[in-house]
């Protein structure tokens, strides 16, 4: 059954971000992968999955708190469990307990997703930047530095 064209409402469009997709994307390619593992222990796997799975997560939240402040928050969130997740898979790989091969391709797939989302959040400031109620104090001080050089410009 295609559960994301049943049930639509304005809370639930998240679901149409490929964002979102490739997030739940990732968490499936892991989580399948770490029921493999028999060597790595049950906390660091379930802290695996808990970083992967909050990509997405943070992705739906921020979509659905209907605040552009709140929503550029969640993305940074969600890109701040993407480089937590990335830690721990590196660092496994270093370990040897994760193939070389597995980790380039999961390597890929986060890239990707990571460069969509900071995209993201380029195209939400710009909304934002425009909206009478803005601070540029509010996001971080590379960004707030960039939109202010493209105002000079």
């Amino acid at each position: 059954m295609d559960f994301l064209n049943r049930n639509r409402n304005i809370n639930r469009g998240y679901r149409k971000l490929d964002v979102w997709n490739e997030g739940i994307d990732l968490f499936v390619y892991v989580s399948k992968r770490l029921d493999a593992f028999k060597e790595i222990s049950f906390k660091v796997k379930a802290q695996i999955e808990d970083s992967a799975l909050s990509v997405s997560s943070n992705i739906a939240e921020g979509y659905s708190r209907k605040s552009l402040k709140e929503y550029i928050q969640f993305i940074n969130i969600s890109l701040a469990s993407m480089s937590e997740n990335y830690t721990q898979l590196f660092a496994l790989q270093k370990t040897g307990k994760i193939e070389e091969e597995w980790f380039q391709k999961y390597d890929d797939i986060h890239y990707c997703l990571e460069n969509k989302l900071i995209n993201l959040n380029r195209s939400l400031i710009t909304k934002l930047k425009d909206q009478a109620d803005w601070d540029k104090n509010y996001l971080i001080k590379e960004i707030a530095e960039k939109y202010e050089s493209d105002q000079s410009n």
